[in-house]
């Protein structure tokens, strides 16, 4: 009789006693059955710790002084067990075939990593199909088999230098595939920092389901979701993206870092933009500008106008939609 693969899930929290309980459960109730569920409760300040050990005994649970999510994850992954690595948000839902699913396809097909697409809560609304029209995977569609995309070293490659589109709790891995862990000096980014040392430095192999197997809730609190546009360019596209590329420049290819370094401008620029004109703060605003010159002047010059051009064009556009709101009113 063979035993199905061990699968550690890590489960990082931070003061989300109203949804850890859903979340727990979520992972309890996989059609996948053998599963180690780790809790590491980053600080909690409510009563996280009372909910999860009376009511789920089956769950480790391991408090931790606050130090941030990657923190969390990696305390839990040196817990861990399990072959393969899923780590679950605690306001995250899995449904019940999520890891059945993830499993038969990273075992199957021998790969590193997989990912599931997912339906996305809105703050007002339903919840959407997310990976559907995702603007970076549309090219590799064509390799879709059933509801599973496969995606290999090159296209991994190539994605990864663009962008994340596999947040922590879509992800099943090896764990044998990861490098280092979740980069605990990173704000926002910690995932897309491992999926990408684990590319850099290794020759990977992955796939992504367009089924929409888990649920992704969003609050105030959220660490990407949670944040207004100029929080996330100064955090994830530029403190975090700086970070990246100082790391990992002696694995990219030139053309790799022009990738990163024109996003990196294009994300100075647009809050530089953002401070000259929401908060009026020239200062900063210059500050920003210089940090782009410094890469690269050129680029600098020919994205300023593309921006500002397009911020003019917005604002425009809101403008008339709220004076035609107002005259069908009246």
């Amino acid at each position: 009789m063979n035993i199905p693969t061990l699968v550690t899930i890590i489960i990082p929290t931070y003061n989300r006693e109203s949804k850890i309980g859903d979340a727990i459960e979520s992972a309890i109730n996989q059609t996948y059955p053998n599963k180690q569920i780790i809790v590491i409760d980053d600080g909690s300040k409510d009563n996280t710790a009372e909910l999860v050990k009376n009511k789920y005994p089956s769950v480790e649970y391991f408090y931790k002084e606050n130090g941030g999510q990657a923190s969390a994850r990696n305390l839990g992954l040196s817990k861990s067990n399990g072959e393969m690595i899923a780590s679950l948000d605690s306001d995250d839902i899995w449904y019940p075939e999520f890891l059945q699913k993830c499993i038969d396809k990273l075992t199957t097909d021998n790969l590193d990593f997989v990912f599931a697409n997912w339906d996305q809560d809105k703050k007002v609304g339903d919840s959407w199909d997310f990976l559907v029209n995702d603007p970076y995977l549309k090219k590799y569609k064509d390799n879709r088999k059933g509801d599973w995309v496969n995606l290999d070293y090159a296209d991994l490659r190539e994605l990864y230098i663009q962008a994340c589109p596999s947040p922590s709790s879509s992800v099943v891995l090896r764990k044998s595939s990861i490098v280092s862990g979740w980069a605990e000096n990173i704000n926002i980014g910690d995932d897309w920092y491992l999926y990408l040392e684990m590319i850099l430095n290794k020759q990977p192999k992955a796939a992504y389901s367009l089924e929409r197997l888990w649920r992704k809730r969003i609050d105030d609190i959220n660490i990407f979701d949670g944040r207004h546009w100029h929080e996330v360019l100064e955090h994830l596209y530029i403190a975090d993206l700086s970070l990246k590329m100082d790391k990992f420049n002696h694995l990219l290819t030139k053309k790799e870092l022009l990738i990163m370094q024109k996003r990196y401008m294009e994300s100075l620029v647009e809050l530089s933009k953002h401070h000259l004109l929401r908060n009026h703060n020239i200062s900063n605003s210059i500050k920003l500008l210089k940090k782009s010159f410094s890469v690269s002047v050129p680029y600098t010059l020919k994205t300023i106008p593309k921006i500002y051009i397009e911020a003019i064009e917005r604002e425009i556009n809101r403008k008339m939609k709220k004076d035609k709101a107002q005259k069908k009113i009246l």
